[in-house]
């Protein structure tokens, strides 16, 4: 398996330089919950790295989440978490607060929610009153839990990692993985500090941009070169990993190959989505909580795409919707929320352990490459 391994391995302490996207998923009646500690376990334990997404109610639980982690493995492991670039300021308010704020100022946007509830005929439901989890107080406080317990590998799911966590994470020997979507991005990411650079083609779920994988990973390895580039969106064979090497990565990044594993907690109708879904139907949007995301394509989707709306700034769309995500969770209405994936579900059709996934992924690609030499070595005789 020696052949799969590359400087990005030593920098991490891994075996294999295959990374677990952090994917903060929904569950149950929540809006989202973290990746589960034991698939983060499971990705480190393989050899590749395992990263955690932030999908906690409180800076406690994540402490928590942490510590149960490291009971399940001692290899390298990381956590991601947002610190958006577009942020609308909301202070200290409580989602009660902020949504006074959206019923004044932006009325057409409240009744047309609540036109959807009616649409569907779903309950009116109790919300939590909390902060919300982007707000920059709460950023703060889980960048003091992650400090606290010196996690190996912090990944900044969307826009640059500040001074206030670059600054410490460096001095605790803290690698810091920044996302891009375009050039314009690995520029700030390298401006900031960021040690390693992911280049995530639009064809990623969740959070993406425009650009394809097939020609943003290269640039953006040529331009934050010598940085190690991980190379993300439409990954989930070894094909795809030895195609990313091709392209000058010298890793991958991949989430949506496995959300098919066995110890992923997203519900099953929506791993039935991804295991049956075509590519096409995994559509990019920006209503969910105002950033542009890939999931799989829905009823409520559409209508806001046919509206005349614009979505609003992070974190106003995601409160905006409770009413309709909240109860459509509490009904079993999961067709109406969000199904975070990538287009490359359009390949997946089996569960498998997260173990196998991860090894299919390295012997696939071992076996490409070495059919490359093989057949470029044929050609040239």
């Amino acid at each position: 398996m020696a052949g799969l391994r590359t400087p990005l391995c030593d920098l991490l302490r891994i075996e294999y330089p295959i990374v677990l996207a952090g994917m903060a998923t929904g569950t149950g009646t929540q809006a989202l919950a973290p990746t589960p500690t034991e698939l983060v376990a499971a990705v480190s334990n393989a050899g590749g790295l395992g990263v955690m997404g932030y999908g906690f109610s409180t800076p406690q639980e994540f402490d928590e989440g942490i510590r149960k982690l490291r009971t399940l493995t001692d290899r390298p492991f990381g956590v991601d978490f947002m610190v958006p670039a577009k942020f609308a300021d909301v202070g200290d308010k409580t989602n009660n607060e902020i949504r006074v704020d959206i019923e004044r100022d932006y009325p057409k946007h409240v009744e047309f929610v609540r036109s959807l509830v009616e649409q569907f005929n779903l309950p009116e439901v109790e919300i939590p009153d909390e902060i919300p989890g982007e707000s920059q107080a709460m950023i703060r406080q889980r960048v003091e839990v992650m400090l606290d317990n010196k996690v190996p590998v912090f990944a900044c799911a969307t826009g640059e990692p500040p001074d206030y966590i670059v600054e410490p994470a460096h001095d605790q020997g803290m690698q810091i993985i920044g996302m891009t979507g375009a050039v314009r991005h690995a520029a700030r990411q390298m401006a900031a500090g960021s040690d390693i650079i992911t280049a995530q083609g639009t064809e990623a779920g969740g959070h993406t941009g425009n650009i394809t994988s097939f020609v943003l990973i290269p640039q953006i390895v040529d331009y934050v070169k010598p940085r190690p580039v991980l190379a993300a969106g439409g990954i989930g064979t070894g094909r795809h990993v030895a195609a990313a090497m091709a392209l000058g990565a010298q890793g991958v990044w991949v989430g949506t190959a496995f959300l098919a594993s066995e110890e992923t907690n997203i519900e099953p109708p929506h791993q039935e989505r991804i295991l049956e879904g075509r590519s096409e139907q995994f559509t990019a949007s920006k209503f969910g909580d105002g950033m542009q995301a890939r999931s799989f394509e829905s009823e409520v989707k559409r209508a806001w795409e046919a509206s005349d709306l614009q979505p609003l700034t992070m974190p106003l769309q995601a409160i905006l919707q409770e009413p309709l995500t909240v109860a459509a969770r509490q009904i079993g209405r999961l067709d109406l929320v969000s199904n975070s994936a990538g287009q490359v579900a359009g390949m997946i059709t089996e569960r498998r352990p997260a173990k196998d996934i991860l090894m299919g992924l390295v012997e696939e690609a071992e076996e490409t490459i070495g059919q490359l030499r093989s057949n470029t070595s044929a050609a040239m005789t």
